[in-house]
C-alpha cells in the first residue's frame, strides 16, 4: 500500500485494480504525498512562530500555534496507509506481510534518519554536550519521552515520533481486536463501531491526563502518549475500512458510507474551507492560550476533536475524491509529491537548524522576525532534508525485501511516518 507510486484509481467509485491473473494490486494515492508535505511544513511553521515569539500576535499568532494540527494529519495518514493492507487481506483472503516483515519495514522507514538526527542534535547543539551516555541510549532507543521530563534540545518534536512508533507496535494487536477471530472476514459495521469506542476512550484518556488524578504517577508523558492520540489514528483506520469495502464489496452490499464520503470529497475546496474554519475556532480561547501552557480538560478536548476533524477533511478528497479532477491532478504534481518524500527528513532536522541559526546568528529567542526565521530555516532545512533523503532514507528502504524467499507482494506499505 503506497502513496508514492504514480497513478490513480480507475474511477471515483474506486473498484479494485487487478493484474492479468486476477490478483488485487495496491491502490495508489498520489495526493497523500503532497499532504505529507503540507503537514510537515505546518509543523515547521508552528515551531518557527514559537521561536520568533509570534504566538503573542492575537488570533493570527494562535492560528500559527494551532498548525500543530500537522501532527493529526500525519497520524491519520499512518492509520490509513498502514491498516489498509491488513484490512484488504481480511476481505480478499490474499497475502499480507508477516508481523516480522512489517516491523522490519517500519524500522527501515523510521530509524536510520532518526538516529542520524539524534547524533547531530547531541553533538551540534551545545546545550546537549553535558548529557551522559544514559540519555544518548534512551534517545537512540526512542524511550527518552517516558523517562525524562523533557527531551534534549533539538529533539523536542520527537515526542510524536515516539507515539507513532508506539502505534506501529500496537497496530497488529489493534487489528486482531477489530477483526476478531474471523481474520478473513472484514465486518465493516463491527470495525467502525469498535473504532468509535477506541476514539471515545482516547478522549477519556486526554481528559484524565489534563486533570492529573490517576495518571499523575505515570509521569508527564501521559499527555503525549499513544492513548491520547488513538482517536486520530482511528480516523485513518476508519477511512481504510470504508475504502477496502468499496474496492472489494460483498455481493449485493454496496458501501453506503463510501457513497457519502465520496459525495463530501467531491468538493475539495469546501473540505479545505471547512477545515480552516474549524482551525480558526480552535484558535480562539475555546482551544486554550497559544504557547506552552497547561491546558484545561475542556481545552484539551476541543483541540483533540477539532484537529481530528481538520485532518479528516483534508485527507478525505485525496482518498475518496474524483481521481481525475483538477484538484487530484494538482495534488499529484511531481514537485509537490517530492516535498512529501523528504517531509520526514524535514521534520527530523528542522529543530536542530533552529537551534544552530539562533545560536550562530545571535537571534533573540521570542523576539525575532517571523518571516526571516521561516526563510532561514527552510533555506537550510530543505537542502539538509534532501541529503538525508538521498543518502540515508532511500538506501535503507532498498533493504525492505532483504531475506524474502518469495517475490515481494504487489501490496507494500510505505506510510506517512512522522509528526511534530
Amino acid at each position: 500500500m503506497t502513496a508514492t507510486v504514480p497513478g490513480f484509481p480507475a474511477s471515483p467509485a474506486a473498484p479494485a485494480d487487478r493484474t492479468s491473473g486476477g490478483r488485487a494490486v495496491a491502490p495508489v494515492y498520489p495526493g497523500l504525498d503532497t499532504l505529507r508535505a503540507v503537514a510537515s511544513l505546518a509543523v515547521v511553521l508552528t515551531h518557527c512562530a514559537f521561536w520568533a515569539g509570534f504566538y503573542d500576535e492575537g488570533l493570527l499568532g494562535a492560528a500559527m500555534q494551532r498548525l500543530e494540527v500537522g501532527v493529526a494529519v500525519f497520524f491519520v495518514l499512518s492509520g490509513f496507509l498502514l491498516a489498509h493492507p491488513w484490512l484488504t487481506a481480511a476481505r480478499t483472503r490474499e497475502h499480507h506481510d508477516s508481523v516480522a516483515r512489517y516491523a522490519w519495514k517500519r524500522a527501515l522507514r523510521v530509524l536510520p534518519v532518526y538516529w542520524v538526527t539524534v547524533v547531530l542534535a547531541l553533538l551540534v547543539v551545545r546545550q546537549n554536550r553535558e548529557l551522559g551516555l544514559d540519555r544518548w541510549l534512551q534517545n537512540l532507543a526512542l524511550v527518552d519521552l517516558y523517562r525524562e521530563p523533557a527531551l534534549p534540545e533539538g529533539l523536542s518534536q520527537m515526542w510524536s515520533l515516539a507515539t507513532e512508533v508506539a502505534f506501529y507496535a500496537a497496530l497488529p494487536l489493534i487489528l486482531v481486536v477489530l477483526l476478531g477471530r474471523r481474520t478473513h472476514g472484514l465486518r465493516v459495521r463491527r470495525v467502525l463501531t469498535l473504532l468509535s469506542v477506541l476514539a471515545v476512550l482516547s478522549l477519556v484518556w486526554t481528559w484524565a491526563a489534563s486533570i492529573g488524578g490517576p495518571l499523575v504517577p505515570l509521569g508527564p508523558w501521559t499527555t503525549q502518549a499513544l492513548p491520547a492520540f488513538l482517536g486520530w489514528f482511528a480516523v485513518g483506520i476508519a477511512f481504510a475500512v470504508v475504502d477496502v469495502d468499496r474496492r472489494h464489496p460483498l455481493p449485493g452490499r454496496p458501501s453506503r458510507v463510501a457513497r457519502r464520503l465520496e459525495s463530501v470529497a467531491s468538493a475539495p475546496g469546501a473540505c479545505w474551507l471547512l477545515a480552516a474554519a474549524v482551525l480558526v475556532v480552535a484558535s480562539t480561547p475555546l482551544g486554550g492560550a497559544a504557547g506552552l501552557f497547561a491546558r484545561t480538560s475542556s481545552e484539551s478536548l476541543v483541540r483533540a476533536v477539532a484537529y481530528a476533524v481538520v485532518a479528516a477533511l483534508v485527507v478525505l478528497p485525496s482518498v475518496f475524491g474524483d481521481a481525475h479532477s483538477p484538484y487530484a491532478r494538482w495534488m499529484a504534481h511531481p514537485w509537490l509529491r517530492h516535498l512529501g518524500h523528504v517531509s520526514y527528513s524535514l521534520f527530523c532536522c528542522h529543530v536542530i537548524v533552529l537551534w544552530v541559526l539562533f545560536d550562530r546568528l545571535d537571534l533573540t529567542l521570542f523576539n525575532a522576525s517571523f518571516p526571516l526565521v521561516i526563510v532561514l530555516v527552510l533555506a537550510v532545512s530543505l537542502p539538509v532534508s534532501e541529503l538525508l533523503y538521498r543518502l540515508v532514507e532511500r538506501p535503507f528502504l532498498r533493504l525492505k525485501n532483504l531475506g524474502r524467499r518469495t517475490p515481494a507482494a504487489t501490496t507494500t506499505d510505505t506510510a506517512a511516518s512522522a509528526a511534530s
